[in-house]
Parts: structure tokens; C-alpha cells; sequence
């Protein structure tokens, strides 16, 4: 249950105190000067302006919930009237034939003038500094004074001197989260104040270096926090581990039309099947929006919803029930998925790192719990799940998308993405420098136009090792067999951080992986890796086999199924696995089916099979082959 006296994190990517120094760029002197001109200790904002947006600028582009600048200064009515209509392609979220696609529309963002307080203070700012609206939104120094003075009127709100000790301003951190729950402005305030304790250092993405002393003793007053005045918010019926703001937001389980239900299935996980994968998803939608969609039963549905602003968890669906999310129903039967605010296709809205902590640590909750591995071949993107026939693979969604930053967030995790073995491994994870990887990207706010340049995650595929080689194709995408392109959510030739790859050949500064049934070639120069070698298990098709299909889903042979129950197609995928070709295996488990086609579920069942199944990265999407067809061995 969630309460004020939230665990502080347990995992920190920080250095350790004794690497730590102050930082000599001219944002870190703008943070001293706001910091002495409001009397506010430098800890504190440093600390405060990192949990918002880890001190960088994102050239003045506003976030997901409309805040701008090192302190997240949020002015949404701003933000709402200048932002273009992003969108995801839809599918049956559900994943099922046995069942008609749903295809809703865009949720709409709310009205300005409906905006709560949270989205207002930039305003705030203004009256507080004298400072113009606009100056606060463009300008790094304003914007850092702006925070400053939103913090030093907190805490004389709360009738607390303006003292340089740091312990003295939980209550005014808590109040700057805007959130409108105690147990949410604790986590958001225990956050900055774990920063702080641990200290940080990083480059900035306008190249400023900023540093914060780690004050590993520093001990905070949280008691404060009762007189903010805040709602209290029950964690009843949540699964949250108590490091998280967690409330209980159900999705309906309701009947509906004709012989039509929605928006989730009864289920008895983990007896019933074992949850293998956490599908991270992006919303596409404003919070309030996506929490209306999630209430509505005849839409689909996901088991958490996280905000921007504060990392805020909601939860609709029991994990032992069966979420429709994921587009493909074999990975929705096994998996829970995770939504968060924010727009795959707008590189500057970005995801916060409130938000970006706080879901690390349901997922690492919910990994231990469920014996889930932490590693990409089971913490998925929603563009990491496979279409389950050729029909569907050119509707399947493509978020979180390449500004999605999966190094940073393994390493709130506490599984960072390093070497395991050397320059000659048989096998690769993909490990670019988000800040400094910069690919080209079209179509973020229309078609065939130049997306602003942004750090991301994704290396790009070519045929050859040359830039200017053409990228890879994905017949499955493009029948006609024409190359893929630079689109933000065209999948067929891009490769994502933590995603491990067979090696296929090594030229120069370039190195080959056997990807979508072909060599692909990216560039990994010696200088600035974009790529480490791993120890991994791969397969190959057993010899004497020519080629081995591909499955989107393991499903049971015919012989498993009960005569009650319908046979279930073995659909293979246009892609093969042929000879000579090698993949990495993630896991191994029987073809699996949950049988769940009506509201009443006395006749729901799953059906197990003997014929066993390897997952492999087969792609950008993993893929599934049957074990019959492959041989496998360690990776050198």
C-alpha cells in the first residue's frame, strides 16, 4: 500500500562519491547563481532539475505534459496550441482471429483552460521572477531561476525558513512535483533526494557539463509533507512494490453489443500460464485521455498507465488477467504491459525522468515476482512484438520508437548494457551513445519531412557496408521486396539498444548481423562503438535443412488441442530462417494457446502442447521457430 514514507530506490546509475566534482560550464553557474538569488541550496535544484529532465534543454521543445527547460517549467496551453497530431497505427490490440479488430480513434487532449495546476507553472514562474512567459520557456538561465523561485515560495508556503540546509526542503519539493496525492509527491521528493545522496554527473545535451556532489548521509525532514494538504490515495488491489505511486484505476470486464465483450479476459496467471514478457508501450494520448480510453469497455486494454509529469502509476488489469495490448494474443497471454505518456513520433516530447524511475521500478517489481529475465528478449518494446500472420505484420505498432532511451533505462534497472566478450564474439547487443546517436528520421510531423535531430537508441541496417548503401528490406513490410526507409516508424532496417544479433561479417568500422533472413550491415567504428560483443546462445537450422520458417506466435500442434477447443492455425511468417544463418535464442517454452472467445469463462482453458518453440531476435521483432528444425549451441 502506498504511503508517505515510500522506500527510497534501491538501483542508481549515479558514480560514486569519490568520482564526483562540480561541474565548470556556464549552466552550472546559472544553477549557483539561481540558487544563491533565491536562497535556495544548490543540492536541491540540481537534484530537482534532474529528476525533471537530467539538466537538458531538448532545444526548448516542450515535453509530453508541456514542460520546458532544465526545470520543466510547464506551460501546456502553450504546448497544446503549437504541437502537431502525432499517431500510431492501430491493430487488434487483442491479437486474436477468433475475435473482430477494434480500431479506436485518437484520444483528444484535453482543453487549456481544464489543465490541472500541474501543467500551469510556468505561469507561476512568471509572477514569481518578473520574467516573460517566453524568456522561461527559450532561455536555460531563466528557466533554471523560474524553478528556483517556484521551490523558495514553496517552502515559505509552508512557513519554513529559506535555510541553506538541504534536509529542510523535502516539503517543497514534494509540493514542486504538482502532484495532487501524498503518496506521489513523497515518491517524487524521495527521488530527488536519492539523487542527491547519490550524486550525478553528465554532458548535457547542449554539451554543458553539470555535475552534483553525491551527500550520501543527507537525511531529509519528510514531515512537511502532512501540511501540503494533499489527497490520500489507496494502493488497494494494486500490484506496485512500495517504491511506486500506485492506485487502482479498473478497466471494465463487461459485455456489450451483440455477443461482444471487453476489454481484457479472466484469467489465472501465474498458475494458468507463465507471464514471460513486460510490454512497454507509449500512449500516444495525454494522461487524462488515455485514462478515459481505459474505463471505456469497449476499447482495449493494458495492466498500468504511468504519468509524465510525476511517474504517477495507475493500474487496470490484475496480472493474473490477460491485458489486450500487445497486438499479438500469444504475447498478451504470457505478458503485462506498461503505457506510458508520451508520442513516439515528437523526439522532443520526451519521456521524463520521473517517469523513466518510476517505471523501472514496477518493472523490476514485477520482474522478480514473475521470474521475468531482465533483458530484451523479455522486457519488449511494443515494436518488438511480431504481426502473428503476414496480413497483420504491416499494422503492428512501433512504439515506444526510436527516441525511447533502453540504455538508460536498463540501467535503472540495474542491468546496464556491457561487453561480455571481446572484439571477435560470435555475437553483438546493440549499444550506441544515445546523445551522441543521431540517424536521420522522416515523418515526425509529416510525411517524407525531416524529423529535428534527436539522440536515440536505433543504428540504421544497410546492404553493403557503406552509408550510402541502400537499407535492408523487410519482405514482410514490403512484398514488392523495395528498401526500407528513414520513416520514424518504418521497423524493416533499424536494430535497437540491448537487442542482441548474430554476427555475419566484419569490414573496417562496420559489422554485419544476420537480420530479417540477410546480412545487414551497421556502422561500429573501434572510436565510438555502436555495438559490444556478447556472450549469447544461438541456433541454426539443423543440417540438411535448406530453410526453417517463422512463426509470430507459438502456438500448439494440432494433436494438443481438446475436441471442444478449435484447432488453431501454425501460421508461418513470410520470412525463413535459412542455412548458414545463425540468431540469438532467448527463450525456449511449449507452443501455448489460452482459449478465451466468450464473456463467460467457465469454458476458458489453455491448451499446451509437446512441440517446443525457441524465441529468437530475428529482426527489429522477435520471431519464434520451432526447436525440431534447429540446432543450438553456445556463442563464442
Amino acid at each position: 500500500m502506498a504511503s508517505a514514507a515510500l522506500l527510497l530506490p534501491l538501483v542508481s546509475a549515479a558514480p560514486s562519491a569519490t568520482a564526483e566534482q562540480p561541474g565548470s560550464g556556464s549552466l552550472q553557474r546559472e544553477f549557483a547563481a539561481a540558487a544563491a538569488q533565491y536562497r535556495v541550496p544548490g543540492s536541491v535544484l540540481l537534484g530537482v532539475s534532474y529528476l525533471q529532465s537530467r539538466w537538458d534543454t531538448h532545444s526548448g521543445a516542450p515535453s509530453v505534459t508541456g514542460g520546458y527547460g532544465p526545470m520543466h517549467l510547464t506551460d501546456a496551453r502553450t504546448a497544446l496550441a503549437e504541437a502537431p497530431h502525432h499517431s500510431d497505427a492501430t491493430e487488434d490490440a487483442r491479437g486474436d482471429s477468433s475475435r473482430a479488430a477494434k480500431r479506436p480513434g485518437a484520444a483528444a487532449l484535453p482543453r487549456a483552460s481544464a489543465l490541472p495546476a500541474r501543467l500551469r507553472t510556468l505561469d507561476r514562474a512568471a509572477e514569481l521572477t518578473g520574467l516573460p512567459a517566453e524568456k522561461l520557456r527559450d532561455s536555460p538561465a531563466a528557466n533554471v531561476r523560474g524553478g528556483a523561485a517556484l521551490l523558495a515560495a514553496a517552502q515559505r508556503e509552508l512557513g519554513r525558513p529559506l535555510s541553506n540546509d538541504p534536509a529542510a526542503w523535502y516539503g517543497a519539493v514534494a509540493r514542486f512535483s504538482g502532484a495532487d496525492d501524498s503518496a506521489t509527491a513523497a515518491m517524487y521528493a524521495n527521488d530527488v533526494y536519492a539523487v542527491i545522496r547519490a550524486g550525478e554527473r553528465r554532458t548535457t545535451d547542449t554539451g554543458q557539463q553539470v555535475a552534483l556532489p553525491a551527500a550520501p548521509r543527507l537525511s531529509p525532514d519528510t514531515s512537511p509533507l502532512s501540511r501540503l494538504g494533499l489527497r490520500k490515495v489507496s494502493a488497494a488491489n494494486t500490484e506496485c512494490p512500495r517504491t511506486v505511486a500506485c492506485e487502482w484505476i479498473p478497466a471494465p470486464y463487461a459485455e456489450f453489443g451483440e455477443d461482444d465483450y471487453g476489454n481484457h479476459d479472466k484469467a489465472d496467471r501465474p498458475v494458468s500460464q507463465a507471464i514471460d514478457y513486460i510490454v512497454i508501450h507509449d500512449t500516444e494520448a495525454s494522461w487524462a485521455g488515455t485514462i478515459t480510453m481505459i474505463q471505456d469497455p469497449a476499447y482495449v486494454s493494458w495492466n498500468y498507465t504511468l504519468r509524465s509529469s510525476d511517474g504517477h502509476v495507475a493500474q487496470h488489469v490484475a496480472a493474473k488477467d490477460v491485458a489486450w495490448h500487445a497486438g499479438n494474443w500469444y504475447v498478451n497471454s504470457k505478458s503485462v504491459g506498461l503505457e506510458h505518456e508520451g508520442f513516439l513520433a515528437a523526439p522532443d516530447a520526451w519521456f521524463t525522468e520521473a517517469m523513466y524511475r518510476s517505471s523501472a521500478r514496477l518493472v523490476r517489481y514485477l520482474a522478480r515476482k514473475h521470474d521475468v529475465p531482465l533483458d530484451r528478449q523479455h522486457i519488449l518494446g511494443h515494436d518488438n512484438v511480431p504481426g502473428t500472420t503476414t496480413a497483420l505484420i504491416p499494422d503492428m505498432h512501433t512504439d515506444p520508437g526510436p527516441y525511447w532511451d533502453w540504455a538508460h533505462y536498463f540501467e535503472l534497472l540495474g542491468r546496464p548494457f556491457g561487453g561480455s566478450t571481446g572484439a571477435t564474439a560470435e555475437a553483438v547487443t546493440i549499444r550506441p551513445d544515445y546523445a551522441a546517436n543521431k540517424p536521420s528520421y522522416t515523418g515526425c510531423v509529416k510525411a517524407g519531412e525531416a524529423c529535428a535531430p534527436h539522440g536515440s537508441g536505433a543504428v540504421r541496417l544497410h546492404t553493403a557496408p557503406d552509408e550510402k548503401a541502400p537499407l535492408v528490406e523487410d519482405i514482410g513490410l514490403r512484398p514488392d521486396g523495395a528498401d526500407s526507409t528513414t520513416g520514424v516508424n518504418d521497423l524493416g532496417a533499424r536494430a535497437s539498444t540491448g537487442q542482441q544479433y548474430a554476427v555475419a561479417g566484419r569490414r573496417g568500422d562496420w559489422t554485419a548481423i544476420w537480420y530479417l533472413g540477410q546480412r545487414a550491415w551497421f556502422h561500429n567504428p573501434r572510436t565510438q562503438p555502436t555495438a559490444v560483443g556478447a556472450r549469447a546462445t544461438l541456433l541454426t537450422p539443423k543440417a540438411g535443412l535448406a530453410e526453417v520458417p517463422v512463426y509470430g506466435r507459438a502456438y500448439p500442434e494440432a494433436s494438443a488441442y481438446p475436441t471442444d477447443v478449435p484447432v488453431q492455425t501454425v501460421s508461418a511468417l513470410p520470412y525463413k530462417l535459412l542455412a548458414g544463418q545463425r540468431y540469438v535464442v532467448g527463450d525456449v517454452a511449449p507452443g501455448e494457446y489460452y482459449y478465451s472467445p466468450v464473456f463467460d469463462t467457465a469454458g476458458h482453458r489453455v491448451v499446451r502442447g509437446k512441440e517446443m518453440y525457441y524465441e529468437i531476435q530475428y529482426g527489429h521483432r522477435v520471431a519464434y521457430v520451432k526447436a525440431s528444425d534447429v540446432e543450438v549451441r553456445p556463442g563464442r
